[in-house]
């Protein structure tokens, strides 16, 4: 089978290496749809500590082939979408609601990145996964291209926004964009899940994506907001954009970051959060939790997330094509 390798900043190649065996609880898949996380983008641009080579990749859509012999709520042909993190799903850190954490894998064990050991990228032919419990099946009806990023962007942005409208029904928001893709789909979540007001801010990507999902752009960010906004998402990975934000949070508003900053010295105004009351939360996204709810709602029609797509290619032009550093790229396998 062929492996999708980053070697350096702009370079991808395919390898070759061994088809994966499916173990007794776990499963070989194939990926159909594969995309980009915001991350991938990042690390094709030199821009993260991380070197290759590695394979690289942890959003897909894919089909099973092999099932493990204690395996029996999955058989070959399903389509699943794949959790970027590598969990068992019944463990105590799992079954607590964290498995990104599980205890039966290595720490930050994942796809696509070497921190945890080496499993592999969703851009590959083939896939392992040690653990079949953590594929969660696509329902009938959903095109798998349009949820491809489900593992991960998708929805990471829905646990995002959802907690706050849920608490608050029609609170005010504002999305802090330029990652590439997470902060359209906060921007699109929070119009299905019915914020009263939704903005949104961005100096790198297109604004006009945002607006036709439903958000008002805003070009400037001002010093104070009257009212201010009861959620605040970073999605731009930009500390002095992050402060700014903070500072229109409402009294008791709540910020949530899924950028992701390499180092402990981000500055954030904490004098102004404990004057307003206002919290702040980040992590890496407990994908599995969610993913049933994510692949529903799009299934009932809530939106299309295949908007957010950028382009649409064939998964051999994959290399050539990441290093062009296209914003949102979903590559299918016939």
């Amino acid at each position: 089978m062929r492996r999708l390798t980053y070697l350096s900043r702009g370079e991808l190649r395919w390898d070759e290496a061994h088809d994966p065996v499916a173990p007794e609880a776990g499963a070989v898949v194939r990926p159909i749809a594969s995309t980009t996380c915001d991350l991938d983008r990042a690390i094709v641009a030199g821009a993260t500590p991380f070197r290759g080579p590695f394979a690289i990749g942890h959003e897909a859509v894919a089909e099973v082939v092999e099932v493990g012999s204690s395996v029996t709520d999955l058989r070959p042909g399903v389509v699943v979408a794949v959790p970027w993190h590598i969990c068992c799903g019944r463990c105590r850190r799992c079954s607590s609601g964290l498995p990104t954490h599980c205890l039966q894998v290595p720490r930050f064990a994942m796809y696509g990145l070497p921190l945890g050991g080496d499993f592999g990228g969703l851009f590959d032919d083939l896939v392992l996964v040690p653990f079949a419990a953590a594929l969660v099946p696509v329902p009938e009806g959903v095109d798998p291209v349009a949820v491809a990023s489900a593992s991960d962007n998708l929805t990471d942005a829905y646990r995002a926004v959802e907690p706050t409208l849920r608490a608050r029904p029609g609170a005010d928001v504002l999305v802090l964009g330029g990652t590439g893709s997470i902060g359209f789909y906060c921007v699109a979540w929070a119009r299905f899940l019915g914020a009263a007001r939704l903005d949104y801010f961005d100096t790198r990507d297109d604004p006009a994506l945002a607006a036709r999902l439903g958000a008002t752009v805003i070009t400037e960010l001002p010093d104070h907001d009257t009212d201010g906004y009861d959620l605040v998402i970073d999605a731009a990975a930009d500390a002095q954009v992050l402060a700014r934000g903070l500072r229109l949070l409402a009294p008791g508003g709540h910020c949530h970051s899924v950028g992701i900053y390499f180092g402990d010295d981000t500055v954030l105004p904490l004098g102004t959060a404990y004057m307003a009351g206002m919290s702040f939360s980040t992590g890496r996204p407990q994908v599995l939790l969610s993913l049933p709810d994510v692949l529903a709602h799009v299934a009932a029609g809530a939106f299309d997330p295949g908007e957010v797509f950028s382009d649409r290619l064939a998964i051999a032009d994959a290399p050539e094509a990441l290093a062009q550093g296209l914003r949102k790229p979903v590559f299918v396998r016939s």
